[in-house]
């Protein structure tokens, strides 16, 4: 199993889950979160003064995926989370060793 977790910009997020749908991805978690990378922030104003957002708006997405599912899923957020401008985000993908369903104990894939 793989855990894949991307960072894209907010207003992707609704084309992301479509395109992550059509490739079989019945769940994600979606968290709001602030950062930074080469973008290094912007610079705004507010009431007349300036100041910098160092940390921006970002969403973070977890899907646990099985092994042979993980590069269509990579390939959907790629696409679909791509706008050609800096701080379109990361994809980071890793092994996930164990799952379990709370619910009924499943364990694994049949878990996922």
């Amino acid at each position: 199993m793989k855990m894949v977790m991307a960072i894209i910009k907010p207003f992707k997020l609704d084309d992301v889950r479509e395109a992550l749908g059509e490739v079989g991805v019945t769940g994600v978690t979606v968290t709001e979160v602030k950062g930074f990378g080469r973008q290094k922030g912007h610079t705004e104003l507010y009431r007349g003064a300036e100041y910098v957002v160092d940390f921006l708006p970002k969403l973070k997405l977890e899907i646990a995926v099985p092994d042979d599912q993980a590069e269509a899923v990579v390939d959907a957020i790629l696409k679909t989370a791509n706008t050609g401008k800096i701080g379109d985000g990361k994809v980071f993908i890793y092994d996930l060793d164990r799952a379990i369903r709370i619910r009924t104990g499943e364990l694994d894939g049949d878990a996922l």
